[in-house]
């Protein structure tokens, strides 16, 4: 009967090419290494790769090779999944040999192997919570993250000001690439890059390990540099989609509060998957004097959204430039709109660009991110009633219609159910006016609890997207939109 070592081999030698039979006492003697040669007891169920690895992590710690940390465990099970793992040139090389067949089977190709040795958390992103739910700007969709924690937007906004790192600089850098991983920084042995070229720089493609959405993926800039929005930003952004037309491809805002997690290093995510902002509807066309044929419009949505759809991607691209422009300086006292305090700008876009019915389409989403004594979290931020639910920043897949909720709220919830059952529960203080608000207004029993619950989480989200709507979905908001409109022509 074969230990875990052997079978771990022998499976390595059976479904890869990295290895051959010949290889195999070489192979078990890495194996070995790293786990130790005690406690591999031999298995009579037929376990998967990622299976084996689980186990032998374990009898690693049985062996006292590695503590019982999960940073060690995830350092040696990125080590092992690393065994039969192309190296980056392999995998470079077959990419672009897939290309040739087609871009999703390129993509269909490093997907797959990065889930196979499990650099895409997939179990991990199978216990994060989902559904859609209903609301006045169509459905939403909602997601509880159980694999990632939550992050606080002022430690974000003071790590975008550090000068000083270590190796690797950020979690997004090329360096990353087959590092090791310590206590405070992810495991990245088994981590592969795809190099590829935009606007004459290498840049990186990579997919997600805590993937929000299908095929959820991010390129990076091989040059460390913070995020910016300018015009070879919507450049960069529609070669990539006419590199990977099956994908659509977004940038973070490029400011604190209003940004994504990552502002030190310049990067875009994107993936295979139809947000709900890419089927809101237009609530009213406008024109372009420069641009005669380009399609625009004011998108039906919480957030100060502009549509641009044309077939030609050159004028997209320097409308996108003239909208950036004037509404970097864009100024209107009547709804708290300022594009500069003294030195400091509040005034960037979020853009997003993808296809639709053949055209090109890019939706460029207006953002301030001022604060103030009232709302000092920011004035275009969640607003602290609805902070119980999300506080963090409202970035790109937010903005997009896509609530990435703090894990937190899973044992929350519990509570804020039993509290509306009037069973014995230790509701959070934070969720007391909510939940006596649902108490009050709505006829609650043990078979729509959960569905109230459900729909209010999708209420309070669009609520959180409106909150960072620069001008607000009501008449004074629109009227405030329709000036900015003008200010363009």
């Amino acid at each position: 009967m074969k230990n875990l070592a052997q079978l771990f081999a022998d499976q390595i030698i059976a479904q890869h090419r990295n290895f051959e039979p010949l290889d195999r006492t070489y192979l078990i003697n890495k194996i070995y290494a790293l786990v130790g040669e005690k406690n591999l007891q031999a298995l009579t169920a037929q376990l998967n790769l990622l299976e084996l690895v689980h186990a032998l992590v374990q009898s690693a710690q049985s062996n006292h090779k590695i503590n019982k940390t999960k940073a060690a465990a995830d350092i040696l099970a990125a080590q092992l999944t690393d065994l039969y793992t192309p190296r980056p040139s392999q995998i470079n090389a077959a990419f672009w040999n897939f290309y040739q067949i087609s871009p999703q089977a390129a993509t269909d190709y490093f997907y797959q192997i990065c889930q196979q040795n499990n650099y895409i958390q997939t179990a991990a992103n199978a216990k994060n919570i989902s559904y859609n739910t209903q609301t006045k700007y169509g459905e939403l969709e909602i997601t509880i993250n159980l694999a990632k924690p939550e992050k606080d937007p002022q430690k974000i906004a003071r790590a975008s000001r550090q000068t000083t790192h270590t190796y690797p600089a950020d979690q997004l850098c090329m360096d990353n690439e087959g590092y090791l991983g310590r206590a405070d920084f992810a495991a990245r042995t088994n981590h592969r890059i795809i190099r590829l070229n935009l606007g004459g720089e290498i840049w990186g493609f990579q997919y997600s390990p805590y993937a929000y959405f299908p095929e959820h993926c991010i390129f990076l800039s091989q040059t460390q540099r913070p995020m910016h929005i300018d015009s070879l930003t919507f450049s960069n952004l529609f070669e990539i989609v006419q590199l990977f037309p099956h994908y659509f491809v977004g940038s973070n805002a490029d400011l604190p509060i209003v940004g994504g997690s990552v502002l030190s290093h310049d990067h875009y995510q994107g993936g295979r998957h139809v947000f709900p902002m890419m089927q809101a509807p237009l609530r009213k066309k406008f024109h372009m004097n420069a641009f005669p044929n380009i399609q625009a419009g004011i998108v039906q949505w919480p957030l100060s959204t502009i549509r641009l759809t044309s077939d030609e991607i050159s004028p997209l691209i320097q409308a996108s430039q003239q909208i950036l422009t004037q509404w970097q300086h864009y100024r209107d006292e009547t709804v708290a709109v300022r594009a500069w305090s003294g030195n400091v700008a509040h005034h960037t876009i979020t853009p997003i660009v993808y296809r639709s019915s053949q055209q090109w389409v890019i939706d460029l989403v207006l953002r301030d991110n001022q604060t103030s004594k009232q709302y000092p979290d920011g004035i275009f931020h969640p607003h602290a009633d609805v902070q119980h639910i999300k506080k963090e920043n409202i970035g790109l897949i937010e903005v997009m219609g896509r609530a990435i909720l703090p894990g937190r709220l899973q044992p929350e919830l519990l509570e804020v159910k039993k509290f509306l059952l009037q069973q014995p529960n230790q509701i959070a203080d934070y969720h007391l006016p909510w939940a006596q608000q649902l108490q009050q207004t709505t006829l609650i029993t043990p078979n729509n609890v959960d569905e109230i619950i459900k729909k209010s989480l999708g209420q309070i989200f669009a609520r959180v997207l409106e909150d960072a709507g620069v001008f607000k979905d009501d008449k004074r908001g629109h009227l405030a939109f329709a000036r900015f409109i003008q200010a363009l022509n």
